[in-house]
């Protein structure tokens, strides 16, 4: 997969990696709820298509925030972690959704993350910090 950017501009080279309708939302499965196969993050509430997912996967595979394995116990099934720079996302995330939170509840039930209005420093760094564990069991 050819990595092309539209400019130089780090805010359009990371939107042209994340700034998608779905790449956020894998990622958020992936660090917040810890899902790991195509299975699991293909049943997210959002219903991403399975040719979608597999194009995303694939994507951010190549820019190295996610990367395959297989499960240890079984061979056969792919894994998808994510890597130290797409565990970074974290802050992102969050600030995503703290401002759906404040500006989309008029318009749409939003379900925040529990906790989330505590410190956010705080939120980022236990997020990220029950990744890695998380992430320990597959080392």
């Amino acid at each position: 997969m050819k990595n092309k950017f539209r400019s130089g501009c780090p805010i359009a080279s990371t939107l042209d990696i994340v700034g998608d309708k779905w790449s956020l939302l894998i990622i958020r499965d992936m660090l917040i709820k810890h899902k790991k196969t195509f299975k699991e993050i293909s049943d997210s509430d959002e219903k991403i298509a399975p040719s979608i997912l597999s194009a995303r996967l694939k994507l951010l595979e190549s820019y190295k925030l996610i990367f395959k394995t297989k499960v240890p116990d079984n061979k056969k099934e792919n894994i998808y972690l994510l890597t130290e720079k797409g565990i970074r996302l974290t802050p992102i995330i969050i600030e995503f959704s703290l401002w759906g939170d404040s500006n989309m509840r008029e318009f749409n039930e939003i379900d925040i993350i529990d906790g989330l209005k505590a410190d956010k420093s705080m939120i980022i760094g236990t997020v990220q910090n029950n990744y890695n564990s998380m992430l320990l069991q597959f080392a």
